[in-house]
């Protein structure tokens, strides 16, 4: 696992008592070229274009969920309350953070 990814890891373990390596790693190859640039791999939670870009993108086409824009931010919600202490929160985590939420996971762990 790269070095990037453990650090990824580490951070995921703050906010969730078990951390599936494999998620995290499904979840770093996904966002990609996202994570290339300091800006665009943090979820600034005070805003709201940020927010509806990760239900839109993330929750609704990769996730494929169907829960109202509602219950979607409000899942959101709940994540960056859960982070609140953290300035920068990290794209990696916050999608893990809501794939776990939904049971998704599994869309990011290697098949067996």
């Amino acid at each position: 696992m790269a070095d990037s990814q453990v650090n990824y890891a580490d951070d995921v373990k703050k906010y969730t008592q078990s951390v599936d390596a494999g998620a995290v790693a499904g979840i770093v190859k996904h966002l990609g070229i996202a994570l290339r640039s300091k800006d665009s791999s943090l979820v600034v939670g005070s805003d709201p274009e940020e927010l509806a870009r990760v239900r839109d993108g993330f929750l609704k086409k990769k996730l494929a969920l169907t829960q109202s824009d509602a219950e979607l931010d409000a899942a959101i919600k709940d994540v960056m309350t859960k982070m609140k202490g953290e300035r920068e929160k990290s794209r990696v985590t916050v999608c893990y953070l809501l794939a776990e939420k939904f049971g998704k996971l599994g869309l990011f762990a290697p098949k067996a």
